[in-house]
């Protein structure tokens, strides 16, 4: 997994080599990884910046709680706005955090505007402007 994390594009014949094991025991390995839901497949990392969007926010969101239905509903209507790329639920005082994604302020302030404010059941909302992503590291020390 190791070797996998560092260079996800190795072709599974290198890594086989690299590891000093035939291809076919690395296939069944790495199938034995997926059928135990460790490895949940390839994926590609899009650089949004590279796309033209310059400008990120996270939004925390306070939800109405006396609404039974207000997670579930605000969940299922944020997860159809396009510019969002994350949507993360918490305890305590913030219930929901959103990633949006835009390509200029004029752009973000047309989702906020038009999308995200007509989300139902929200109580009270705190834009955060990212200024620098200092680390951001999806691999796991192994």
């Amino acid at each position: 997994m190791r070797q996998m994390q560092a260079d996800p594009m190795m072709a599974p014949p290198e890594l086989a080599e690299r590891l000093g094991m035939t291809p076919a025991r690395l296939t069944r390995r790495v199938e034995r990884l997926r059928d135990r839901k460790i490895l949940r497949g390839p994926r590609a990392v899009i650089n949004w910046r590279a796309l033209g969007y310059a400008v990120e926010v996270s939004l925390r969101v306070t939800l109405d709680k006396t609404q039974p239905r207000a997670f579930d509903e605000f969940i299922e209507a944020a997860r159809g706005i396009a510019e969002v790329t994350a949507i993360q639920t918490f305890l305590g005082r913030v219930d929901v955090r959103l990633s949006v994604i835009a390509r200029d302020m004029a752009h973000y302030q047309a989702i906020y505007r038009d999308q995200i404010l007509g989300l139902p059941h929200i109580a009270d909302i705190e834009a955060l402007m990212h200024v620098a992503r200092i680390k951001y590291d999806d691999s796991l020390p192994l």
